[in-house]
Parts: C-alpha cells; structure tokens; sequence
C-alpha cells in the first residue's frame, strides 16, 4: 500500500532521473561495440538509424547528420561493423540508444573463423571428438547412404566411382540442400533417415567445395549432432581445405571429395584377390612347416628302427600329411565356393528389391512437375513430361491422349 510519505514520481520525473544517471556515467562514453547491422535506415535530413546486434542481443544505434562526414554511406543490412560512441536514454520515450561517432567495417569471414574455434573448443571440451567413440568400417558395405543434393556433381562422382570400384553396391540418396537457408536441417533429417534404416551399412554426407560460408550447414549445431548421434559409420566428405569443418572432425571417417569417400568405402576388386592369395600362401607355409618339422623328427629317430621300418613309417606320414593337404584344400575351395554363393545370392536379391531395376526390363517411370505420374487424370495436351528409363532420361511433349476404356 502507498502511504502519504512515499514519494511518487511522475514518468517524466523518473525517465530524467535515468537519463541524468545516464549521462554522468562516465563508463558509457567512448565505448567501441562490434555488431551486426540491421533495420538500417537512411533519412532525407541526413541521420542515419539501425539496429546492433549479435547472437543474444540488440540495440538501437542513431548516426546524426553533424557527424555523417565520418561514416561511410555503403553499410547495408548483414554487415559487421565495429563502432565508436556512446550510450544516450531519450527520455521522451524512454529508449536507450548509442549515439555513434564513428563506423569501421569488419571482416565477415573472420569473424566466421572465430566463431568456428568457440564451437571446435566447445565439442573438444565434450570429447565429440575423440578417437575412441568413431566407429570402424564394414569389410565390404554394400549398401550406402548418402546425404546430398541430388542436382549437384557429387552424387554423379559417387554414382560414378561406384561403378568403377564395385558396381554390385548400391548408392541409396536422401536429396537435401546443402548450402542456403535450412540446409543444416535438411542434412540433419536425411542422415537420421538413413541412421534408421537397418539396411544401410554407412552414410556419406557431403558436397562439392566452397567458400566457408557456403559450407557452414556443415558446422550447425543441428548437422553437428546428427553426426555425433547417428547409428551408423558416417564419413564427412566435403570439398574443401582441412580444418575447417566440424563435421569432418565429428565423422568417423573424412574425406576431402565425394570421390575419395567411396574409394574409403570399397576396395578395388583386386584387394579381395590378394587377401585371397595370401591367405592361400600362409597355408601352404603352415602345411609345408608340419611335413618338415614330421621329418626331422623322423630323421632324428631313424637309429631306433630298422631302414624298412623307417621309410614305412615315412610313408605313413606322407600319406597322413598329403591327405590332410588335400582334405585341406577341399575345405578351402568349398568354403570359398560357399561365401561366393552366399555373397552373389546376397546381390541378387539387393538387385531385385532396387526399385530401378525394373527399368532395365523395358519398363519406365514418367514424371510431371518432378512428380510421378500414376494415372492420365494428371495429363493434359500440350504437357511437358520428363521420362526416364534404365540408362537416362528425356523429356517428351503430349500431342495427344487417349484413356483407356475401363477408366
């Protein structure tokens, strides 16, 4: 409750009272505040009005004409700027302002290298980056999901490259933006699509090269932690110097092109047939070791046996040790003949499941408008259709239709 001794205040009372407070505060004189232009607006009286701000805050800035001489006449909205001035309260509507005397331009790309150590210090610190945590490659994935624009080179490389290396993998695309407005939550979305797809065996998110601000989706938050998140291996494959991504740091495995990532992921076939051979050299040394370890012991008991017995007993041996060779690499080759069965029944059925394949029977897919196309209700005459089939696509014109009669 107010009592009679409480003094009460008008609001202009109270507003000079803050104002006064204001301007004998020597601690807001001759201030410099860096900040990001906004809501900039040039007067015909010649002052000059915007916003300040940064991630957390903003403030009003005027510019009176007296000192306009002093400020360049090009600052447009977006830019970073570093300013002079104090800060002024307008009693008559209650406002706090800095009154500027002077504006220098600041570099935009190196505030974005500061802003990019703050974020690798703050993932470091929670260990997102660590070694241990990344997850090692299948031996052969074949089934691979990848995170791109589907307009751009890089999912052409990775189709490409594929092909050449091992043309019985299968590339599944999730199209997203990769540069621009939203590009960090389309890329976020796409690779948590594929993480829970229990098919896939690894997931390749990138993009051709840029600048740092065409590549900065890639250092969102959001596109941070669908790779920290996701269930299975990821490679960051961008475009790009080292060091300036942190999603190539975040990734278990990164690659400097789209190109690169798939040569990470499969071998030539060439690999295979050497892993094979050695494995069938280390046999024979581990076979031909046995029969002359068998011998010398041999040897070193002959004295004990007559001649006869001896070479009896070697040929026992010979023949134990030659069957075992032979039982050996019969084991050997069925096991082989076996895993490639298994492998090529594997593809197969891959392939028949790919919804492509049909196209290779003759068949077609049209599309109107980028949509698939279902049924005549969707065509007119005089449409542009586009038609793909099992090795392209081509765009057709409709001259005329003609529905059938069970319509």
């Amino acid at each position: 409750m107010i009592t009679m001794s409480e003094k009460i205040y008008s609001v202009n009372e109270i507003n000079l009272k803050i104002k006064d407070f204001i301007d004998n505060e020597i601690n807001f004189y001759d201030l410099f505040i860096k900040g990001e232009i906004s809501n900039i607006k040039y007067y015909k009286s010649g002052h000059l009005y915007f916003t300040l701000k940064d991630e957390n805050s903003s403030i009003n800035c005027t510019a009176f004409n007296y000192r306009y001489k002093k400020i360049s006449n090009d600052l447009k909205n977006g830019d970073l700027i570093k300013l002079f001035g104090r800060v002024n309260f307008y009693e008559k509507t209650g406002q706090i302002q800095i009154l500027v005397s002077f504006i220098e331009k600041q570099d935009k790309l190196g505030s974005l290298f500061e802003k990019l150590e703050r974020l690798k210090k703050k993932y470091r610190e929670k260990g997102w980056f660590d070694t241990e945590r990344k997850k090692s490659l299948p031996f052969l994935p074949l089934n691979i999901g990848v995170v791109t624009s589907e307009h751009g080179a890089a999912i052409h490389d990775i189709i490409n490259t594929t092909k050449k290396r091992f043309k019985n993998a299968n590339i599944y695309l999730y199209p997203a933006k990769v540069q621009g407005t939203g590009a960090d939550v389309e890329i976020a979305k796409g690779i948590d699509t594929l993480s829970n797809l229990d098919f896939i065996d690894v997931i390749i998110a990138g993009r051709g090269g840029g600048s740092i601000e065409d590549l900065w989706a890639f250092n969102q938050e959001i596109t941070v932690k669908a790779f920290y998140y996701c269930k299975k291996v990821t490679i960051s494959a961008v475009g790009h110097e080292s060091d300036l991504l942190l999603t190539d740091l975040i990734a278990d495995k990164r690659a400097s092109t789209p190109t690169q990532a798939i040569e990470i992921i499969l071998p030539e076939k060439k690999y295979f047939y050497e892993i094979l051979n050695n494995k069938y050299n280390i046999l024979n040394k581990i076979i031909d070791n046995k029969i002359n370890s068998k011998k010398e012991k041999l040897i070193s008991s002959k004295n004990n046996y007559t001649l006869n017995n001896i070479n009896k007993l070697i040929q026992i041996k010979k023949e134990v040790l030659s069957n075992k060779y032979n039982n050996l690499n019969v084991l050997i080759d069925n096991k082989f003949k076996f895993d490639k069965k298994t492998l090529l029944n594997k593809i197969d059925v891959l392939k028949k499941v790919n919804p492509l394949s049909i196209l290779e029977k003759g068949y077609s897919i049209v599309y109107k408008d980028e949509n698939v196309v279902k049924t005549m209700q969707n065509f007119k005459k005089n449409d542009i259709i586009k038609i793909r089939v099992s090795d392209g696509e081509f765009k057709a014109k409709i001259l005329d239709i003609k529905r059938s009669d069970n319509e």
